[in-house]
């Protein structure tokens, strides 16, 4: 079910306690009613182990439940290699070729987990509740878990604190992560029946047009314009951007939960309901043979 279009918003970018989120998919989806959401899409890193439970829980209410991703990979440019993030939406989260992918990432996450906590211990940090290590079935591990627990054993005062002593690049405690080239994370969601949305280029520092032409050729078909971090001009920006590359303008708050004493963030942007209807039509067209 859905509210219409009109007047009636949607937040396409949410984690859940499958990554690095705290609401479970249940609990996302309940807050995501009280915030008056038409839609919503689980956007989990690098995994899909959220979704069945809030399509489930969303059954009958007055919601829309999106299936998602958020895939890490990277590419390459003039200044070297970084790190991209590609949404999937509509993606089949029971293709059995997508778990197989996914079940390589999740084994290099656990790895560079334990790497980083060898490496908080090397520089005097020795967490003593690290059990989110060994929910290797249950969590895709990041650098957030790492960052969380350092503040709840006091050994920084922030998340930000967290990665400029030691989870940042360059930092004592960082670890690369593994990714996948972004034409093959593009090509990942295409064959799993789902549409490759750019996230955050703004806060990942995609404004080299020659770059996202390269990846709109390899097949992206949407860029992340609404995020908590783009600024009304950088909104605008990126709209632009989608129409002169033909590419959909996509939109969601990248919420993470609630943390401490502050309050999530869903909803926080207005992304129409005519996104999810772009993001549909597109998969239609692209899909129907």
């Amino acid at each position: 079910m859905n509210r219409g279009i009109n007047n009636s918003y949607i937040d396409m970018h949410i984690h859940t306690s499958f990554s690095d989120g705290v609401f479970t998919p249940k609990e996302v989806v309940e807050y995501a009613l009280k915030m008056n959401l038409s839609a919503i899409s689980i956007t989990d890193h690098d995994s899909i182990d959220g979704i069945d439970e809030a399509f489930s829980f969303a059954l009958h209410k007055n919601i829309e439940i999106v299936s998602g991703i958020e895939l890490s990979c990277e590419v390459e440019s003039d200044s070297g290699k970084s790190e991209m993030h590609v949404l999937g939406y509509f993606i089949d989260h029971k293709s059995e070729h997508l778990k197989k992918a996914l079940n390589v990432f999740k084994q290099a996450r656990y790895d560079r987990a334990i790497k980083i906590f060898d490496k908080l211990k090397e520089n005097d940090v020795e967490l003593k509740n690290a059990d989110f290590i060994n929910n290797i079935g249950k969590v895709a591990i990041g650098r957030l878990h790492f960052a969380k627990a350092l503040i709840e054993e006091r050994f920084v005062g922030s998340v930000r604190e967290a990665f400029q002593r030691y989870l940042s690049k360059d930092k004592p405690a960082y670890a690369p992560k593994y990714s996948i080239s972004a034409k093959d994370a593009i090509k990942l969601i295409l064959d799993s029946g789902g549409i490759p949305v750019m996230a955050h280029p703004y806060y990942m520092h995609y404004s080299d047009i020659d770059l996202f032409k390269s990846i709109v050729d390899c097949g992206l078909m949407g860029i992340e314009a609404w995020h908590i971090k783009h600024s009304e001009s950088t909104v605008k920006k990126f709209i632009d951007m989608s129409k002169e590359f033909n590419v959909i303008a996509t939109g969601g708050s990248d919420c993470h939960g609630p943390f401490k004493k502050e309050k999530p963030i869903m909803g926080k942007i207005k992304v129409p309901y005519s996104v999810l209807v772009n993001l549909k039509n597109a998969r239609e067209s692209l899909y129907k043979n």
